[in-house]
C-alpha cells in the first residue's frame, strides 16, 4: 500500500489558483491559501522520482509548532493546521528576498570562504576561520527569490538600491530574522542541538508584515548536534548534522549532484525506508516529542476533507 503523498489535484469550488512547488501543493483562496506538504523530496534543486513517507507531515507539523512558539516575536500566516499535512493561512504578498541568517560558517558560506572570499552578501567575515567555525555573531546573507533556477546571494544595499524592499520594510525584517534565531537557538539548545544557519521568509498581508512559509524544519535550517561539537572542532571532523544533508550525501556517492548530464540515480525502497526514519527522527529529536505517524489509509480524502471544511 502506497502511504506517501506524491502530489494532489484537488478542486474547490471557491478556488482562484493552484500552486505546485519543489515539495508543496498550495490552493489559492480569495484572502487564504491551503498549503499541502507533500512526500516529494528535493535535492540540488531536483525533485527527486520517490516521495518519502510522512516527511510531509514531519515537516508540517515541525512547522506549526515553531510557529506557534514564534507568535510572541512576529506575527505570522497560520490560521490553522486541520491536518497532519495541511496548513491554512492568510495569503500574503511575498517578499522577494529570503532572509538567510547563520550563526556558524558552514554550507554555501563555507564554500564562498574557503574560496577565498571574505565577504559575503556585502558582510566582512574574520581570516583564520575553519569550517563550522561558531562566528563572532549571527551574519544576515539574503538571498534573491528565483520564480526558477538557482536563489542567488544578494547584500543588503543591493535590496535597497534596487528597490526589491523598502528600507523601513527591510529593517522590520533584519530586526524580526534576529529576533527569530535567537529564540531557534534557544530552542534547539534545550534540545541539545545547535541551530548553524536557517532562512525566514515574509509576506505582507493588508500592510502587515508576516513571517510565512515554515519555519526551522529540517529543509530550512542546519542542526548539529551539540555534544561533540567542541571537540570536533578541534580534531578537524565533520559535524554530526540533522538535516537533510544525508540525503544529499547519498546522491552524491551515487553520482549525482544535480549537474548537467547527470541523471538521477534510481532509489531502493530500503534506501526510501530509510530516509523516511531519518526524518522521524529528526522530528522527535527537534521536537522532543513522540512522532504519531497519521492514519495514510484514505489520505487523498482526508486532506481534501480537512480544506474543504476549514477554507
Amino acid at each position: 500500500m502506497n502511504t506517501a503523498i506524491k502530489e494532489t489535484q484537488f478542486e474547490f469550488p471557491e478556488q482562484t489558483g493552484f500552486y505546485k512547488g519543489k515539495v508543496r501543493d498550495v490552493y489559492m483562496f480569495k484572502d487564504k491559501i491551503a498549503v499541502v506538504a507533500s512526500d516529494r523530496i528535493s535535492a540540488f534543486d531536483v525533485v527527486l522520482p520517490l516521495p518519502i513517507p510522512y516527511k510531509g507531515q514531519v515537516l508540517n507539523q515541525i512547522a506549526a509548532k515553531f510557529l506557534k512558539a514564534t507568535a510572541d516575536i512576529v506575527p505570522n500566516w497560520v490560521t490553522s493546521t486541520p491536518d497532519p499535512n495541511v496548513t491554512i493561512g492568510k495569503k500574503c504578498e511575498p517578499f522577494k528576498v529570503e532572509m538567510v541568517i547563520r550563526g556558524y560558517l558552514a554550507g554555501h558560506a563555507w564554500r564562498e570562504y574557503r574560496d577565498g572570499k571574505r565577504s559575503i552578501c556585502g558582510v566582512s567575515l574574520p581570516e583564520g576561520l575553519k569550517e563550522n567555525d561558531k562566528l563572532p555573531e549571527p551574519i544576515i546573507t539574503p538571498t534573491t527569490k528565483a520564480d526558477e533556477g538557482h536563489d542567488e546571494d544578494i547584500s543588503r544595499e543591493d535590496i535597497l538600491a534596487k528597490g526589491i524592499v523598502s528600507a523601513e520594510d527591510y529593517s522590520i525584517l533584519e530586526k524580526y530574522t534576529r529576533a527569530l534565531f535567537l529564540r531557534g537557538t534557544e530552542m534547539a539548545a534545550e534540545m541539545g542541538l545547535i541551530l548553524v544557519d536557517t532562512k525566514y521568509e515574509f509576506g505582507k498581508y493588508h500592510g502587515e508584515i508576516l513571517l510565512i512559509d515554515e519555519v526551522h524544519t529540517p529543509d530550512s535550517s542546519r542542526y548539529f548536534y551539540a555534544e561533540g561539537y567542541e571537540a570536533n572542532q578541534e580534531a578537524n571532523l565533520a559535524q554530526k548534522q540533522l538535516s537533510k544533508e544525508f540525503v544529499r550525501q547519498w546522491l552524491i556517492s551515487n553520482g549525482f549532484q544535480g549537474k548537467e548530464g547527470q541523471s538521477v540515480p534510481n532509489m531502493p525502497n530500503n534506501i526510501v525506508n530509510d530516509i523516511s526514519e531519518r526524518y522521524i527522527e529528526l522530528y522527535e529529536q527537534i521536537t522532543g516529542e513522540t512522532f504519531v505517524k497519521a492514519d495514510n489509509s484514505d489520505m487523498m480524502d482526508r486532506i481534501k476533507t480537512a480544506i474543504a471544511e476549514n477554507i
